[in-house]
């Protein structure tokens, strides 16, 4: 009984970094209006401000608000 647990725990301590979304903050190419997406951008529609993931949308949202590129 005891292995099956601590197999059982193996495996949710893999899966669940799998579930975490991450979120990146992006400016649309021709307009050069920013936005917060849970998929990462493709560089050429929407280009990637920053150099990392967002934990949380709050904390992207409160990113972009401090990029110089998002202020126009």
């Amino acid at each position: 009984m005891k292995k099956y647990v601590i197999a059982g725990l193996l495996v949710a301590g893999f899966v669940t970094p799998a579930f975490a979304a991450d979120f990146y903050v992006a400016q649309n190419a021709t307009s050069h209006k920013c936005s917060v997406m849970s998929k990462k951008p493709d560089g050429k529609t929407m280009m990637m401000l920053g150099t990392a993931a967002f934990p949380s949308k709050s904390a992207a949202e409160t990113a972009m608000k401090g990029m110089t590129e998002c202020k126009a």
